[in-house]
């Protein structure tokens, strides 16, 4: 029967009422498979531990239905959320209910079981559903010593529930939550492995392209420079490009991916020595993956060699711009010079340079470039399709 007037809590938390009732025989064994059935979900299925938790709490209390109530994290943090409800309030299952408007609050406020007596006089919530609850026993759950939800019990009749029925399910709890936080735990020395593993995985990968760059910078540098001094200077060169690009993907690491204009600034920090404005920079924030950084830094960093050697940054009048952006699934990237020697057309001869700009552009990253030569100085233009070079594409 439901009453129609709002009761204050005091009529509705009746706790004290589990002291003075007299206690049902308790079974021992019964108590001890209850907790033998909760190890056995630790080792056998984790996954079922609240569910049986919850099936045995009510067959310890000879209740009508039972039920978790577990406080969320997303997509309502501080939400109780309910979860493997059995018996006769199955309907409940899934609905969530803030924490002010919940007696799992209570519970989780004593750090100790709770009896209710018609919560549904209290709860407009719970009288909205139609559900009528003579008697609930609420029992917190804790993990770690941080609050996780409340188990709740109804019973078909009132007078119920007695001092017993809250030590078992109380001691239950506790062991559930114990094991809970032995499974997190668990699970995150289990994910803390993983990490590790693939970061040393990614480490030799990373070695293993940097031995693979090395040989190549060797291979086609020794087809073309004219003598092992010019091979020494074009190998260091390009191994400062190298370092320059692992320095700042370390600091970024994998969680935050270096940004392009980031990596530019730090390839080309060396030939801007006086921190003057020879050379601009202009594009917006494009994150890197950290496969691609080597190789963008060996593309700038071939540019800018060539610009001291033969254009724009062999003259103090030289200028060069990098200017960069997005359209649709491509990353376009325009290198300008001028102010330097004139140059109308093409060196007579394929330099290193040109098969490391085909080698890394093309054949790395799946793009193309096209060099313009005009008298006010060279343009190079780089197309480079975003998924090969950006995260997320």
């Amino acid at each position: 029967m439901f009453h129609t007037s709002r009761p204050s809590s005091a009529d509705v938390f009746i706790t004290a009422e589990l002291a003075r009732r007299p206690a049902r025989f308790a079974d021992p064994l019964e108590e001890k498979r209850a907790l033998q059935e909760i190890a056995g979900c630790m080792s056998e299925a984790p996954e079922t531990i609240l569910p049986r938790f919850v099936d045995l709490a009510m067959r310890m209390t000879g209740g009508v239905s039972a039920g978790l109530s577990l406080l969320e994290d997303a997509p309502k943090p501080g939400m109780f959320r309910r979860h493997y409800v059995v018996g006769s309030l199955a309907i409940l299952d899934g609905m969530a209910t803030p924490p002010q408007d919940s007696p799992c609050s209570v519970a989780l406020a004593e750090r100790a079981p709770v009896l209710s007596r018609h919560p549904e006089r209290l709860y407009a919530w719970i009288a909205a559903t139609g559900v009528e609850m003579p008697e609930m026993l609420l029992v917190p759950l804790v993990v770690a010593g941080e609050p996780a939800g409340a188990l709740w019990i109804v019973a078909g009749q009132s007078g119920h529930f007695d001092g017993g029925d809250a030590r078992s399910t109380a001691e239950l709890a506790g062991f559930v939550g114990n094991a809970l936080h032995v499974l997190r735990t668990e699970e995150r020395l289990r994910r803390a492995l993983e990490a590790e593993a693939t970061l040393a995985r990614e480490m030799s990968h990373r070695l293993k392209n940097l031995f693979t760059l090395a040989s190549t910078m060797i291979r086609l540098g020794s087809r073309s420079a004219s003598d092992k001094d010019e091979l020494a200077r074009g190998l260091l060169n390009r191994l400062q490009a190298l370092a320059s690009a692992h320095q700042l993907l370390m600091a970024g690491g994998d969680a935050a991916p270096s940004d392009l204009g980031l990596l530019l600034d730090a390839v080309m920090a060396p030939f801007r020595p006086d921190g003057g404005l020879c050379i601009t920079l202009d594009g917006p924030a494009v994150p890197l993956k950290p496969q691609a950084v080597a190789g963008l830094a060996l593309i700038v960093n071939e540019l800018a060699t060539n610009a001291v050697k033969y254009g724009a940054l062999a003259s103090d009048a030289g200028r060069v711009s990098i200017v960069w952006g997005v359209e649709a699934d491509r990353l376009l990237l325009t290198w300008t010079e001028r102010g330097g020697q004139a140059v109308t057309a093409p060196p007579d001869r394929v330099g290193f340079g040109s098969r490391l700009l085909d080698c890394t552009i093309v054949r790395q990253f799946g793009g193309r470039f096209a060099r313009h030569w005009r008298p006010a100085g060279l343009i190079v233009r780089v197309e480079l399709p975003l998924a090969a070079v950006s995260p997320g594409h």
